[in-house]
């Protein structure tokens, strides 16, 4: 699509329940945005029984459950996804799912059909799975929270090689050789976005470090992005002003339900918002070309100013800083044609204000 692209990330703030993620895919569609975006994963796929919660996590779920627990009462079953992926179908919004496991990723382009695979900040330095996903041969969404410019740059590496080349590498220098290859053949531009990314829950707004889509998108040349877990809707508008070809927000349909994301997460009348602003940021960027706009030529007659007589001034008589003033409208003589005009003769009478 043209223009920046939304995804509203309804995430695992459905709670484990379908009816309510049907119901954020209507308030996305609502809100204008483009994509919905949920996760797909079989739980014991994704975390050990001995892995811990994050300390947002412990703060708005119970502390003392491990993330494998958690996991299992939000996550929805395979199955639900099908019937997700028709009802976004059926009011015209794009179904994205992001899959945290080989198994979530077959099914999510073999039952639903996913055209585009968006990639965790958690899972940019799972080599294994960055080679599977990209062996799928679909284009990517990678997010880079957490990570160095020179893990993104390893990352993309894996990517190369699974685009292009067969078997598995056998050293980082296979890598490093099909990235370049990749880059050289703009494989990874027509495959890849980026997106900045704090990943923080809500993210304080002097880690946002929103420069770094700018670093980003020097160093690989490829289109970048931001997924925002800030608080409001303010660091995304400004995401978009400086570039951002992507912004992905979390959004709930009530900041008060119990579960991980929902208090860092937009309520449905803040998603509006923020997507009319993103939309009318958009078309404020324009085309860079310093000129004025056709509303403009209208009142440059009106706001501009030309040469007029400061007094009367009679025929044969010389223009001066006496006789000669600026005033609107400008209708006559440019006032850029001061200077010239001094010294020259009036060829008729003029009476005070009027135009020269």
């Amino acid at each position: 699509m043209d223009g920046i692209l939304i995804i509203a990330e309804a995430g695992v703030n459905h709670n484990g329940d379908v009816d309510l993620a049907h119901r954020l895919i209507d308030e996305a569609k609502y809100a204008g945005a483009d994509v919905v975006k949920f996760q797909t994963a079989k739980p014991e796929l994704v975390a050990s029984r001995y892995a811990d919660k994050a300390a947002y996590q412990k703060q708005t779920t119970d502390a003392a459950e491990s993330q494998l627990d958690m996991i299992k009462k939000i996550l929805l079953p395979f199955e639900d996804f099908i019937e997700l992926k028709r009802h976004c179908d059926e009011v015209g919004i794009e179904f994205l799912s992001t899959p945290f496991e080989p198994t979530a990723l077959k099914f999510l382009i073999d039952e639903c059909g996913l055209s585009t695979i968006k990639i965790p900040s958690g899972e940019i330095t799972n080599a294994p799975f960055l080679l599977q996903i990209a062996r799928t041969g679909k284009k990517i969404i990678l997010s880079t929270g957490m990570s160095t410019l020179g893990e993104v740059e390893a990352a993309l590496g894996v990517l190369a090689f699974g685009y292009l080349r067969e078997g598995t590498p056998k050293s980082d220098r296979d890598l490093v050789e099909a990235y370049a290859e990749a880059q050289r053949l703009g494989v990874l531009r027509e495959k890849i976005t980026l997106l900045h990314c704090t990943t923080e829950y809500p993210a304080p707004f002097d880690e946002v470090n929103l420069s770094a889509m700018a670093t980003m998108r020097r160093a690989f040349g490829l289109p970048v992005g931001y997924s925002d877990h800030t608080p409001g809707i303010a660091i995304s508008l400004a995401a978009a002003a400086l570039g951002a070809v992507v912004i992905e927000k979390h959004f709930t349909l009530d900041k008060n339900l119990p579960g991980p994301d929902h208090k860092a997460s937009l309520e449905p009348n803040e998603l509006r918002s923020m997507i009319e602003g993103i939309r009318q940021i958009e078309l404020a960027i324009g085309d860079g070309v310093k000129a004025p706009t056709a509303r403009e030529y209208g009142n440059i007659k009106i706001a501009r100013k030309s040469l007029i007589a400061r007094r009367s001034i009679s025929k044969g008589e010389v223009f001066s800083d006496e006789n000669v003033t600026v005033k609107r409208p400008a209708t006559g003589i440019s006032p850029m044609r001061y200077w010239e005009m001094l010294g020259r003769t009036a060829e008729r009478n003029y009476v005070e204000d009027e135009i020269l």
